[in-house]
């Protein structure tokens, strides 16, 4: 990794950011629609509340209807739904905690990876960690591989000096990640 710092000349990008909520959030959100797992959780918690809510019909059926075992069973189905919907929030308020504690972010980067320090953290990441990224109109998000599904980072626009940087940026990373 190139130095930004010294008299040794650096031809990379840098973004300095305040931590955000909105950032972190939205970062987590593409983090997880990339995951399989995040996917098949979501759906088998949806298949879970049909099925409960089905049984929830069944039991108020005749002969002999029972209220307590429908609203019981419906309850299981929306709590399934509910838990699996909260992922993402809870995560990204955990996320935001540990993020926003450490202050003004500063992201290095160039055609070895990138930087990112904090008051706290200074931590290089080489591209081949994160070989994906998805861009949307407030970030890059950058993920690592498909079988990992765990890790991310995130690099705001606004962090960027200028407009034109963006392009730089984007750029960097299509020479470096494949863009999904």
């Amino acid at each position: 990794m190139s130095e930004a710092t010294g008299d040794t000349a650096w031809d990379g990008l840098e973004l300095v950011y305040p931590p955000l909520y909105e950032d972190v959030s939205e970062a987590v959100r593409i983090r997880l629609r990339a995951a399989p797992w995040w996917r098949a959780l979501r759906w088998t918690a949806r298949g879970a509340c049909a099925l409960a809510l089905v049984i929830a019909a069944l039991a108020l059926l005749p002969p002999e209807p029972e209220p307590r075992t429908a609203a019981l069973f419906a309850g299981l189905g929306l709590v399934a739904v509910l838990a699996a919907e909260l992922i993402p929030v809870t995560t990204a308020r955990s996320v935001f905690r540990a993020v926003r504690d450490q202050g003004e972010g500063r992201a290095l980067l160039d055609e070895d990876g990138g930087r990112w320090i904090t008051r706290d953290t200074d931590t290089v990441i080489r591209w081949p960690m994160l070989p994906r990224y998805v861009e949307t109109p407030r970030l890059f998000v950058l993920l690592t591989a498909r079988g990992a599904s765990t890790g991310f980072a995130y690099l705001p626009k606004s962090g960027l000096a200028g407009p034109a940087d963006a392009d730089r940026l984007r750029a960097l990373l299509d020479r470096h990640l494949t863009r999904v």
